[in-house]
């Protein structure tokens, strides 16, 4: 069992920085793939960023290449989210969870946190 807790969300101005954290309880979480993913108010949850266990297959959506980077802490058991250059539309709430490959697909994710706001203004 893991159980994830998001962390970092804020409103930003357009142009600006946030970096997400996602802390897990559970010996086991270096075991296990991280993915991000957001929703957006009357949108289907969507995948942002993924990597699996050892750091390493970095996957990234389209939308946040060269924006975002996502990496893993595994002695502090955190995953992070760096996400520079903010657009409005990447207002959502953000969601880490775990799963058995950084797969950009939500059925392929077991855990999943409470999610933390992200707000751009324009």
């Amino acid at each position: 069992q893991v159980q994830l807790v998001e962390s970092g969300g804020a409103l930003v101005h357009s142009g600006g920085s946030l970096r997400l954290s996602c802390a897990a309880s559970g010996r086991t979480f270096s075991t296990y793939a991280m993915g991000w993913f957001r929703q957006a108010p009357g949108k289907e949850r969507e995948f942002v960023a993924a990597l699996r266990w050892s750091g390493n297959g970095i996957n990234y959506a389209d939308s946040v290449k060269g924006r975002f980077t996502i990496s893993r802490d595994n002695a502090k058991n955190t995953v992070y989210l760096q996400m520079n250059s903010l657009k409005p539309e990447d207002t959502a709430v953000y969601y880490c969870a775990a799963g058995g490959s950084a797969s950009n697909f939500r059925r392929d994710y077991f855990y999943w946190g409470q999610g933390t706001q992200v707000t751009v203004s324009s």
